[in-house]
């Protein structure tokens, strides 16, 4: 299905705009979703080329199918939205927990529910996790968790949707990303001090990493750690 679409939600910002970009300016027609409307418009002028916004958010998964009601045919799906949230057993926000395990495990699944008469065999769906799964830390219990379902949920829908294939990306702390640019130099020291390449992973290799998960045909039901090594240490 030469030709179709390149769908990123949340590709606002951070990850998931930096391969929206991508995918603009090799000419691709892209659609970029945000919380608001406004912005993913605002967005999509930005990228430039064929590229354009969409709103809605994932915490409120009855609104999303409507949302993408006029998308057209999907080569690529690619489910980048993230929320941070700090959260512990002790010290449990409910209302939290609730919104993000809701944007990222229902409202992942509903973006592919509502999306499947619009994928093809040959459509790639990448979902964005996160190393959290891996290496918990305080007030990771939410994100560790959903992180976790990520992996779970790319082996149930390479077994649902086959043939079309469906990989994760789990980064690690991407030091040139907006989030991470300016954090303070001893945790950049730290952080740089356990990763065996000797750095931080890059927006551009993680860019790179997404491409190789959508775009080899070879490559189903995989979840790539983006890390430097971090999970060798």
């Amino acid at each position: 299905m030469a030709g179709g679409s390149v769908l990123v939600v949340g590709g606002t910002q951070g990850l998931g705009r930096e391969l929206a970009q991508e995918y603009a300016d090799a000419g691709r027609d892209v659609v970029v979703t945000g919380r608001e409307r406004a912005r993913a418009e605002a967005a999509a002028r930005e990228i430039g080329g064929s590229t354009r916004g969409v709103g809605f958010d994932l915490a409120e998964p009855r609104t999303i199918a409507d949302a993408l009601a006029d998308v057209a045919d999907v080569e690529y799906l690619v489910l980048a939205a993230i929320e941070r949230d700090t959260n512990s057993v002790r010290e449990y926000d409910i209302e939290g927990a609730l919104r993000l395990v809701t944007l990222k495990v229902v409202g992942y699944t509903e973006v592919v529910h509502a999306l499947l008469p619009r994928l093809q065999d040959d459509s790639a769906i990448l979902i964005f996790g996160g190393l959290a799964r891996d290496r918990p830390y305080p007030g990771s219990t939410t994100v560790t968790t959903v992180n976790g379902a990520v992996t779970s949920l790319v082996r149930t829908l390479v077994i649902e949707l086959a043939p079309t294939r469906v990989n994760a990306l789990h980064p690690a702390i991407v030091g040139d990303s907006p989030q991470w640019r300016n954090m303070p130099e001893e945790r950049h020291r730290a952080l740089v001090s356990r990763t065996p390449i000797g750095r931080l992973v890059t927006m551009a290799e993680i860019v790179h990493a997404s491409r190789f998960l959508l775009e080899n045909q070879g490559i189903n039901g995989l979840n790539l750690p983006v890390d430097g090594g971090w999970l060798c240490t």
